[in-house]
């Protein structure tokens, strides 16, 4: 479902290119309309509704206003009032990716217990280890950075207590504390509203929670509704997570199509990995979508899975040197 957005401003170089940049790099969220004459925004509102319209303050409709769900001000930082209309102000000149990002956080609000938005349910791959340090993170961006490549939209989301994002993702913004905030709302909305692209491997990511509470203090309900919300505007959903194997990790685990166990060959985690085999019940329940992923060049032999891959040992002192060394080898 896309937004219909109306922009209604008198200042023709802005209006061509915001919506030059919108219809580019947010298509599948916005349906643009572009308008700059005040009798003609009345005649348009008349002859049908938009879900938001951004308003200078001088074309401000007379009548109509109904006809838009969430009608915003476009603000240029000045006291340019709008007329006795008490509208949410949207700041004018700034990045459309800030821009188009605080429209659809207040579409989000707007629209509680609105469902349908998104293109439908991506795949869900699940990177997890029972062993820190065995590079779990640095392959999930790996296979996400690979799958990115095709051009396909690939979200990594980190549930992670303690969150690496911002080693390998200069780039910050809202923080994924919002969502978390707001998950009884439109969440799949509010996600796309906050997400981040990377300009060099392609990959949508979220900045990481403002305190180790904030995901600490998720259930497992939380972090399921959190996952499917993702996955509403996602082709696929690589989710990096934490070493623990409690009800959160499980319900991941379970829900995903594909589960990525990584290792990097050490005793320790060879001993770990054969407890969760003969010990806990949830790898019969995962075991026949699970690849095993020796990292770092180990040389594994585990009888136990059906599928192995084997990572080459990168030395670099960079992890998105790494990172992008690793998503070379074909993971599928």
């Amino acid at each position: 479902m896309k937004i219909q957005l109306l922009i209604a401003t008198d200042d023709k170089d802005y209006a061509k290119h915001l919506s030059s940049v919108l219809s580019e790099n947010r298509a599948e969220s916005f349906e643009v309309t572009v308008c700059s004459d005040a009798e003609r925004i009345e005649g348009l509102l008349s002859e049908r509704s938009y879900d938001v319209a951004l308003f200078d303050a001088p074309l401000i409709p007379r009548s109509g206003l109904e006809k838009v769900r969430l009608p915003l001000l476009l603000w240029d930082m000045l006291e340019s009032g709008g007329g006795d209309v008490n509208l949410i102000k949207i700041r004018k000149y700034q990045r459309v990716s800030r821009l188009s990002s605080d429209i659809l956080d207040e579409y989000s609000k707007a629209t509680v217990g609105v469902t349908g938005f998104g293109s439908g349910k991506a795949k869900i791959t699940a990177v997890w280890s029972p062993v820190g340090g065995v590079g779990k993170t640095t392959a999930a961006l790996a296979y996400a950075a690979q799958k990115a490549v095709g051009g396909g939209n690939i979200t990594y989301l980190d549930l992670e207590y303690f969150s690496s994002t911002s080693v390998y993702f200069p780039e910050t913004g809202k923080s994924i504390s919002t969502a978390f905030e707001r998950l009884g709302s439109n969440a799949a909305l509010l996600l796309k509203a906050i997400s981040l692209k990377d300009s060099g491997s392609g990959i949508c990511y979220f900045s990481p929670p403002n305190n180790y509470d904030d995901m600490n203090e998720l259930t497992a309900e939380d972090v399921k509704a959190l996952v499917d919300a993702a996955a509403e505007n996602s082709d696929e959903v690589v989710v990096d997570l934490p070493c623990a194997c409690d009800e959160r990790t499980r319900k991941v685990l379970e829900a995903a199509n594909a589960v990525y166990l990584v290792t990097d060959g050490s005793k320790t985690a060879a001993e770990k990995i054969q407890q969760f085999i003969t010990q806990h019940n949830l790898y019969a329940k995962v075991y026949a979508k699970t690849v095993l992923v020796a990292n770092k060049g180990a040389k594994v032999n585990n009888t136990r899975f059906k599928r192995m891959l084997q990572l080459p040992s990168v030395t670099a002192n960079d992890p998105v040197s790494v990172c992008k060394t690793l998503s070379e080898v074909r993971f599928e």
